[in-house]
């Protein structure tokens, strides 16, 4: 891969060396942070699209909460982080002042501010957002740590994974007329055969980035299996590693006949969109009201001056995606086109649901939700931009499990660039 990606003004060339030497070493250390390694999720949510398939029964496929000892005190206490209307009645105001307190933000606050969490707590934001959120207060929500449940090939694949992606790409995706995809795993043809005619041809600018986040979103979990496959047992315990045919059977043109690359290059445009989104939050993490709370004061200060000092290199990448291009035209019809455009993605977080392997699901639906909270800071720049210094604003608001979510996701696509510079090098040996 080399050159200029499509829709933006940015070479792979820049984005290889500025993940390799700015990004990926400091956003690794981030995620190792305990305000960012723990994320509550619920698993056993039903798929409300079609009857379960039944859950994957492979032991990798299985994920390992968190025990309550484990999670640390203030993670727990701002666990109800979570806004609605149901929040307007007493026991519930009380509720979310209680976890604004403890959650994403300072518990040492002056009376102005718990008064405007108050008031913020009230403001109905869920138009806002671009995801199906979890009830964190289900009793089937339960932490769980990223760190020892790691994104990897599990053995899930066939119709059940087929479905789920074959499901996001013909209902709830602008795409081109005709993509290239992989077909119906059950079909008497080859197993799984492609489409090859690949056309943009009547697809307005917001409708191709809209398929081509999704499309990169794939790309970027099919590199993580690929780089961390289950390769072989010794004396009954797994080894992981990379698989360079499975890679290869994925994205080289050749197999693929030409669509590999372009799903590699749709990776780049994900992490440029997700790169810009934390360039843009920037100044709603900068203000002191702001405190990525755990309750260990020492940590808390080094997470916050390690994600600041990740927000100043992704300021100062010269060559970010221009979001201003979207939603440009008149404002009736912007307006609609973006709801249009989050509708579908929550559709899609939806589905997430519907992936019958756990540890599939888990991170399924935080890069699901972490490239959802990106869309949503991006159609918030004005919001953001008027903050106010010392209180939280009815504009624009970022729960716990957002920000985890933003972290992770861009993490885990710095890591799949990083992995396919990799798979370059194990390539050439190969030759």
């Amino acid at each position: 891969l080399t050159g200029v990606l499509d829709d933006c003004l940015c070479d792979i060339e820049s984005i290889d060396d500025f993940n390799t030497f700015k990004i990926f070493p400091k956003i690794q250390k981030l995620q190792e942070r305990d305000y960012f390694r723990y994320y509550k999720v619920n698993l056993k949510r039903p798929c409300p699209f079609w009857a379960d398939d039944g859950h994957c029964s492979i032991k990798d496929c299985h994920v390992e909460p968190c025990p309550e000892s484990k999670i640390p005190v203030g993670i727990k206490a701002g666990s109800s982080n979570k806004y609605s209307k149901a929040a307007n009645n007493s026991k519930e105001l009380e509720d979310c002042e209680q976890a604004n307190k403890l959650g994403a933000v300072n518990s040492t606050l002056s009376n102005q501010s718990k008064e405007a969490f108050i008031d913020w707590a009230r403001y109905d934001d869920s138009q806002d957002h671009f995801c199906e959120l979890d009830d964190e207060r289900s009793p089937d929500a339960q932490y769980v740590d990223l760190l020892l449940n790691p994104e990897r090939y599990t053995g899930y694949k066939g119709p059940s994974a087929w479905r789920v992606w074959n499901s996001i790409y013909e209902e709830n995706c602008f795409k081109p007329r005709s993509v290239y995809r992989p077909l119906n795993p059950l079909a008497p043809s080859r197993a799984w055969g492609l489409f090859v005619f690949f056309s943009w041809t009547g697809l307005c600018l917001e409708k191709r980035v809209f398929y081509k986040l999704i499309s990169g979103l794939h790309a970027s979990i099919n590199l993580h299996l690929c780089a961390n496959y289950l390769l072989e047992e010794n004396w009954g315990k797994p080894g992981w590693g990379p698989n360079v045919k499975e890679f290869t059977r994925r994205f080289d043109p050749i197999e693929t006949k030409g669509e590999g690359p372009r799903r590699l290059k749709n990776l780049y445009f994900l992490y440029l969109i997700e790169l810009r989104a934390l360039s843009k939050v920037a100044p709603y993490f900068e203000r002191s009201v702001v405190d990525l709370y755990t309750g260990n004061g020492h940590e808390d200060a080094e997470s916050k001056a390690l994600l600041l000092e990740i927000f100043r290199d992704t300021k100062s990448f010269r060559m970010h995606f221009d979001e201003k291009s979207m939603f440009a035209g008149d404002k009736k019809g912007a307006k609609s086109l973006k709801e249009e455009f989050r509708l579908h993605f929550k559709n899609i977080s939806r589905i997430m649901d519907c992936v019958g392997c756990d540890k599939c699901r888990l991170w399924g639906k935080l890069q699901t939700q972490g490239l959802g909270t990106a869309l949503k800071i991006l159609f918030s720049e004005k919001e953001i931009q008027s903050l106010p210094e010392n209180s939280p604003s009815k504009g624009f608001q970022l729960t716990r499990q957002e920000i985890v979510a933003l972290v992770n996701a861009f993490g885990r696509l710095s890591t799949s660039i990083r992995e396919l510079q990799n798979f370059k090098l194990l390539l050439q040996q190969t030759r």
